[in-house]
């Protein structure tokens, strides 16, 4: 298995030459990493890291790293296992907690940035996540999330070819990063709260609609669907 840190530098190096639109959904990438929950109060407490894969061609994928390491602060290497199939992160003692604020030079009651790095080895795909420690906090929610003017179900979406189809997710863009994601047609103002999506007679007509929601504590949310132009 390849470490965590040479998977950055080849990730690092592949997002060179990637010339696709930010919010074009069919190629390599690393949609998003989550940790569930994003912030760990108590000793022993844990969370479990996946991420959500987009390819070329194919649809998104949800799953495990490959690889899953500490970056900083490196007095907390142990606070990461594998088990099952997944990746986890259980929150150390106030004593070993302690020693990582001194570390990083923290105040004795501040919360602690856990940074990890996050591989896949087999599409060479890496990013870095942060989980905090010493407080708690849950990741965002996509609800009243409206699509066309109603609200989305689990299936598959058809919308009207040549025509402007409204996005919108209740979030701050001051405040939170949101992230509109297709396949299908062409996205426009993709980073904002409210967007839409035109398929033009040259777009595919078949693929998928996505959007992920960041929040200022390092939680994520995200949600998929098949669409289409009829």
């Amino acid at each position: 298995m390849r470490s965590a840190a040479l998977l950055l530098v080849a990730a690092a190096a592949g997002c060179a030459n990637d010339l696709d639109p930010q919010w074009q959904l069919s190629h390599e990438r690393i949609i998003g990493v989550r940790a569930t929950p994003p912030h760990l109060a108590a000793p022993g407490d844990q969370s479990t890291i996946d991420a959500l894969l987009g390819h070329k061609d194919a649809p998104t994928e949800e799953r495990s790293p490959d690889g899953v390491q500490v970056v900083s602060p490196a007095s907390l290497a142990g606070t990461v296992s594998h088990a099952s199939g997944k990746w986890v992160v259980t929150a150390p003692s106030d004593a070993q907690l302690a020693a990582a604020r001194t570390e990083l030079g923290l105040a004795a009651d501040a919360p602690v940035p856990l940074q990890l790095g996050v591989g896949f080895a087999t599409s060479m795909l890496a990013a870095t996540k942060i989980v905090v420690l010493g407080d708690a906090h849950d990741n965002p929610t996509l609800d009243n999330l409206m699509i066309d003017g109603k609200a989305p179900g689990a299936g598959p979406l058809v919308v009207a070819p040549l025509a402007d189809i409204p996005l919108a997710v209740p979030a701050d863009d001051a405040t939170e990063n949101v992230n509109w994601l297709t396949s299908c047609g062409t996205m426009h103002d993709f980073d904002l709260a409210k967007a839409y999506v035109r398929v033009e007679v040259a777009d595919p007509q078949t693929g998928e609609l996505g959007v992920i929601l960041r929040d200022g504590n390092e939680g994520v949310a995200w949600q998929f669907w098949t669409i289409s132009a009829q």
